[in-house]
């Protein structure tokens, strides 16, 4: 289990979903985009869902467990990106099943 630290607060991902939320979060803040990041709280932790605002301004660390990268899930990327531009925010949710890539035409 890895963790986000957002201003003074963790909150604790596993390490594949938070490698996911490091690159969308990276990708919205580098073209200063702000939104809600929402994720339902684990039954084991109680019920409910956590939504914190993220904004360039705030500082943002991610923590892993583990020493190696997670591999990138391209479908689940796309996902939480789409999420993000919604009222709600980035919807931290299961992962989906990759889609197979396209083939490049000639």
């Amino acid at each position: 289990m890895g963790y986000l630290k957002y201003n003074s607060e963790e909150f604790e991902f596993d390490d594949r979903t938070a490698t996911h939320l490091q690159i969308a979060i990276s990708a919205k803040l580098r073209r200063a985009e702000h939104f809600f990041l929402t994720w339902e709280i684990h039954h084991k932790q109680g019920s409910g869902r956590h939504s914190i605002w993220i904004d360039n301004g705030v500082p943002l660390h991610f923590f892993y467990s583990g020493s190696r990268a997670a591999s990138v899930n391209r479908t689940w990327l796309d996902q939480l990106m789409l999420t993000a531009a919604t009222p709600l925010g980035m919807q931290v949710g299961e992962e989906p099943a990759e889609k197979p890539a396209v083939p490049e035409e000639d």
